[in-house]
């Protein structure tokens, strides 16, 4: 931690009280023109700090910038978000991480970017990132697991944002298999999951998830939509919180990652059903060389879509595009 945000941890200790400049000296060990250099600084980033004669400083605002220092103020996490990297604008915070962890980055490092130019879904889908609006992160995950065993990352990343979006807003967020969230049958975010393999091993797996939060309805694709934008038909108007979800996402993505490890499947594949979208629906599968109607029946441990078919026989579907017809 740099002077900067040792200085942020005491002003948020405070609670939105005064503290002397002469206390900020002390903690800091530096001198009182410094601190009102850094002062000055935190300002430019956005932060709200009044200054008053004989009182102090007080912290009285705090920007909605995801910026590392803001993500890990209180995270809650045993491996995710132990290292964050922030940037303004990207190509894709998923290719970023992909190179850095081909380098040796850190499992739990996440990457996270206040806008893409290229964000991408899955079958290489564009995945709109404006600016100031949405989260676009991807986390380093190194699970030595078998290349097969890939979808339980997803099954894991869908459960967590779900339950992270349904505490945070109070939406009813539910799971499109493979990787969608959705709100009243609206998808608010996607997941990307994508590996480097050495052998029959993962080397590491990049997750990428991305969350319409504030987005404005003409920035958005015909069938998806964002949580303030849900939040809108109940009658709310305000702007959420980016920092606060991406911390809700971030714990809620390493407790149920710890799960994995620590259980098996088992227990995310019964969240996983409790909050899907499509479980007894009649759905169509598209597959890369053919479509058929079926009853979208159950997940097997491995994250495939157990699927029954008009025949009443069950086949499992590891892979494809789905859509729920009734």
């Amino acid at each position: 931690m740099g002077l900067d945000d040792d200085i942020l941890d005491v002003l948020r200790e405070n609670g939105g009280t005064h503290i002397s400049g002469e206390e900020l000296c002390k903690t800091a060990g530096v001198s009182r023109a410094a601190i009102w250099k850094h002062i000055e600084k935190l300002r430019d980033e956005g932060y709200d700090i009044e200054a008053s004669p004989h009182l102090g400083y007080r912290l009285i605002g705090i920007p909605d910038s995801l910026i590392p220092g803001e993500i890990k103020w209180k995270l809650k996490t045993a491996i995710v978000g132990r290292k964050i990297l922030s940037y303004r604008k990207v190509d894709s915070t998923n290719t970023i991480a992909y190179g850095l962890a081909e380098k040796g980055l850190e499992e739990g490092a996440v990457i996270i970017a206040d806008e893409q130019t290229g964000g991408r879904g899955r079958q290489g889908r564009v995945w709109n990132s404006p600016p100031g609006s949405g989260i676009y992160m991807s986390i380093i995950l190194r699970p030595g697991m078998a290349p097969n065993e890939i979808p339980k990352i997803t099954l894991v990343a869908a459960v967590a944002v779900a339950k992270a979006v349904r505490q945070f807003t109070g939406l009813p967020a539910i799971i499109k298999w493979p990787n969608d969230i959705l709100v009243n049958r609206r998808k608010v975010c996607g997941i990307l999951t994508e590996m480097k393999a050495e052998q029959d091993r993962i080397g590491f797996i990049v997750l990428g998830i991305g969350v319409n939060v504030n987005t404005r309805h003409k920035d958005l694709p015909k069938t998806a939509s964002s949580l303030k934008e849900e939040l809108r038909r109940h009658g709310g108007d305000n702007d959420l919180s980016r920092v606060e979800l991406v911390k809700k996402i971030l714990e809620a993505v390493d407790r149920h990652y710890n799960l994995l490890k620590k259980k098996g499947s088992g227990p995310i594949i019964e969240e996983w059903k409790e909050l899907s979208a499509m479980l007894g629906a009649r759905i169509r599968v598209a597959l890369p060389n053919r479509s058929f109607e079926a009853q979208a029946h159950d997940i097997d441990q491995d994250g495939s879509l157990v699927v029954r078919l008009d025949s009443g026989m069950l086949q499992k579907v590891a892979a494809g595009d789905v859509e729920m017809i009734r």
